[in-house]
Protein backbone atom coordinates (compact mmCIF):
# COMPACT_ATOMS: atom_id res chain seq x y z
CA UNK A 1 0.00 0.00 0.00
CA UNK A 2 1.01 3.59 -0.39
CA UNK A 3 -0.62 5.06 2.16
CA UNK A 4 -0.21 8.80 3.30
CA UNK A 5 2.64 10.29 5.44
CA UNK A 6 1.03 13.30 8.25
CA UNK A 7 3.97 15.15 9.31
CA UNK A 8 3.45 16.93 12.53
CA UNK A 9 6.67 19.47 13.21
CA UNK A 10 7.34 22.60 15.11
CA UNK A 11 10.09 23.38 18.04
CA UNK A 12 10.21 21.67 20.70
CA UNK A 13 7.79 22.21 23.43
CA UNK A 14 4.93 23.60 21.47
CA UNK A 15 2.84 20.49 21.78
CA UNK A 16 2.94 18.44 18.67
CA UNK A 17 3.45 15.31 20.75
CA UNK A 18 0.87 16.17 22.59
CA UNK A 19 -1.56 16.56 19.56
CA UNK A 20 0.26 13.95 17.97
CA UNK A 21 -0.62 10.89 21.06
CA UNK A 22 -4.62 12.38 21.26
CA UNK A 23 -4.57 11.32 17.86
CA UNK A 24 -3.43 8.50 17.53
CA UNK A 25 -5.34 7.17 21.09
CA UNK A 26 -8.74 7.96 18.66
CA UNK A 27 -7.29 6.29 15.47
CA UNK A 28 -5.19 3.59 15.78
CA UNK A 29 -7.41 1.72 13.44
CA UNK A 30 -5.95 4.44 10.78
CA UNK A 31 -3.01 5.84 11.35
CA UNK A 32 0.59 4.43 13.25
CA UNK A 33 3.68 6.47 14.76
CA UNK A 34 6.46 6.49 12.92
CA UNK A 35 9.59 5.54 15.70
CA UNK A 36 12.49 8.00 14.54
CA UNK A 37 15.89 6.65 15.05
CA UNK A 38 17.75 8.93 17.13
CA UNK A 39 21.55 8.61 18.80
CA UNK A 40 20.62 10.51 21.97
CA UNK A 41 19.84 9.25 25.36
CA UNK A 42 16.37 8.30 26.50
CA UNK A 43 14.73 10.62 28.84
CA UNK A 44 12.62 9.98 31.51
CA UNK A 45 10.26 6.64 30.99
CA UNK A 46 11.29 6.80 26.89
CA UNK A 47 11.53 3.10 26.18
CA UNK A 48 13.58 2.00 22.86
CA UNK A 49 11.59 0.95 19.91
CA UNK A 50 8.27 2.76 21.21
CA UNK A 51 9.14 6.30 21.79
CA UNK A 52 12.54 6.04 19.74
CA UNK A 53 15.44 3.96 18.18
CA UNK A 54 18.29 4.39 20.28
CA UNK A 55 20.92 3.68 18.20
CA UNK A 56 24.76 4.71 18.64
CA UNK A 57 26.10 7.16 16.76
CA UNK A 58 28.07 4.75 14.30
CA UNK A 59 25.14 2.58 13.66
CA UNK A 60 22.94 5.84 12.93
CA UNK A 61 26.05 6.89 9.96
CA UNK A 62 26.36 3.57 9.14
CA UNK A 63 22.49 3.06 7.91
CA UNK A 64 22.97 6.37 6.56
CA UNK A 65 25.51 4.73 4.07
CA UNK A 66 23.27 2.15 3.06
CA UNK A 67 20.60 4.66 2.61
CA UNK A 68 17.78 3.03 5.23
CA UNK A 69 16.59 6.48 6.06
CA UNK A 70 14.25 8.54 4.23
CA UNK A 71 15.30 11.66 5.84
CA UNK A 72 18.02 12.17 8.53
CA UNK A 73 19.35 15.19 10.44
CA UNK A 74 22.09 16.20 12.50
CA UNK A 75 19.47 18.14 14.95
CA UNK A 76 22.08 19.13 17.61
CA UNK A 77 25.60 19.29 17.43
CA UNK A 78 26.62 15.61 17.25
CA UNK A 79 22.81 14.40 17.77
CA UNK A 80 21.42 12.57 14.59
CA UNK A 81 17.57 11.87 14.14
CA UNK A 82 16.23 10.08 10.90
CA UNK A 83 13.26 8.63 9.56
CA UNK A 84 14.14 4.58 8.50
CA UNK A 85 12.55 3.58 4.81
CA UNK A 86 11.62 0.21 6.99
CA UNK A 87 9.12 2.01 9.58
CA UNK A 88 7.60 3.74 7.35
CA UNK A 89 6.88 0.20 4.69
CA UNK A 90 6.00 -1.51 8.31
CA UNK A 91 2.91 0.76 8.73
CA UNK A 92 2.00 0.90 5.08
CA UNK A 93 2.29 -2.79 5.19
CA UNK A 94 -0.72 -2.86 7.79
CA UNK A 95 -2.56 -0.80 5.87
CA UNK A 96 -2.33 2.44 7.94
CA UNK A 97 -1.24 5.90 6.95
CA UNK A 98 1.70 7.33 8.79
CA UNK A 99 1.74 9.62 11.17
CA UNK A 100 4.91 11.64 12.47
CA UNK A 101 6.05 13.57 15.41
CA UNK A 102 9.44 15.50 13.92
CA UNK A 103 11.67 18.27 13.90
CA UNK A 104 10.69 21.59 11.23
CA UNK A 105 13.69 20.61 8.62
CA UNK A 106 13.06 16.77 8.60
CA UNK A 107 9.06 17.20 8.21
CA UNK A 108 9.89 19.93 5.12
CA UNK A 109 12.35 17.28 3.70
CA UNK A 110 9.55 14.42 4.24
CA UNK A 111 7.31 16.61 2.41
CA UNK A 112 9.37 17.43 -0.48
CA UNK A 113 10.43 13.76 -1.30
CA UNK A 114 6.31 12.82 -1.04
CA UNK A 115 4.64 16.11 -1.98
CA UNK A 116 1.50 14.84 -3.13
CA UNK A 117 1.18 11.94 -0.44
CA UNK A 118 1.92 14.17 2.69
CA UNK A 119 0.39 16.51 4.99
CA UNK A 120 3.02 18.82 6.61
CA UNK A 121 1.09 21.34 9.71
CA UNK A 122 3.16 23.00 11.50
CA UNK A 123 2.10 23.44 15.02
CA UNK A 124 2.39 27.05 16.56
CA UNK A 125 3.14 27.83 19.96
CA UNK A 126 0.98 30.24 21.44
CA UNK A 127 4.22 32.71 22.19
CA UNK A 128 7.80 32.32 22.41
CA UNK A 129 7.67 33.14 26.07
CA UNK A 130 5.28 30.56 26.65
CA UNK A 131 7.59 27.70 24.48
CA UNK A 132 10.22 29.13 26.93
CA UNK A 133 8.12 28.40 29.99
CA UNK A 134 7.12 24.97 28.49
CA UNK A 135 10.69 24.13 28.11
CA UNK A 136 11.74 25.52 31.26
CA UNK A 137 9.41 23.97 33.13
CA UNK A 138 9.98 19.95 31.91
CA UNK A 139 13.20 20.29 34.08
CA UNK A 140 14.89 17.60 31.78
CA UNK A 141 17.73 19.87 30.05
CA UNK A 142 20.81 21.55 31.71
CA UNK A 143 20.80 25.93 31.24
CA UNK A 144 22.98 25.33 28.59
CA UNK A 145 20.69 22.55 26.72
CA UNK A 146 17.91 25.03 26.98
CA UNK A 147 19.90 27.94 25.58
CA UNK A 148 20.34 25.90 22.60
CA UNK A 149 16.55 24.81 22.39
CA UNK A 150 15.37 29.02 22.76
CA UNK A 151 17.73 29.34 19.76
CA UNK A 152 16.42 27.00 17.65
CA UNK A 153 12.95 27.22 18.82
CA UNK A 154 13.18 30.66 17.38
CA UNK A 155 15.01 29.83 14.26
CA UNK A 156 12.23 27.15 13.59
CA UNK A 157 9.69 29.50 13.77
CA UNK A 158 10.61 31.32 10.40
CA UNK A 159 9.96 28.35 8.85
CA UNK A 160 5.64 27.95 9.55
CA UNK A 161 4.73 29.68 5.90
CA UNK A 162 6.69 26.60 4.13
CA UNK A 163 3.93 23.97 5.44
CA UNK A 164 0.70 23.07 3.83
CA UNK A 165 -0.58 24.29 7.14
CA UNK A 166 -0.01 26.22 10.49
CA UNK A 167 -2.09 25.06 13.44
CA UNK A 168 -2.23 27.70 15.66
CA UNK A 169 -2.13 25.79 19.48
CA UNK A 170 -3.13 28.45 21.81
CA UNK A 171 -5.47 25.79 23.85
CA UNK A 172 -4.72 22.51 23.37
CA UNK A 173 -8.19 20.37 23.36
CA UNK A 174 -8.89 23.49 20.08
CA UNK A 175 -5.48 22.61 18.22
CA UNK A 176 -6.50 18.55 18.70
CA UNK A 177 -9.55 18.83 17.50
CA UNK A 178 -8.76 21.22 14.57
CA UNK A 179 -5.75 18.43 13.88
CA UNK A 180 -8.46 15.58 13.56
CA UNK A 181 -10.54 17.62 11.27
CA UNK A 182 -7.07 18.31 9.25
CA UNK A 183 -6.24 14.63 9.17
CA UNK A 184 -9.54 12.58 8.95
CA UNK A 185 -10.18 15.30 5.42
CA UNK A 186 -6.59 14.48 4.13
CA UNK A 187 -6.79 10.52 4.77
CA UNK A 188 -10.00 10.58 3.39
CA UNK A 189 -9.82 12.55 0.21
Amino acid sequence: MNGKLLIFSAPSGAGKTTIVKRLLEKHSDKIAFSISASTREARGTEKDGIDYYFISKEDFLHKVAKQEFIEFEEVYSGTFYGTLRSEVERIWSEGKHVIFDIDVVGGLRLKSKFPDQALAIFVNPPSLEVLKERLTGRGTDSPEKLKERFAKAEHELSFASKFDVVLQNNDLDTACAEAEKLVLDFINA
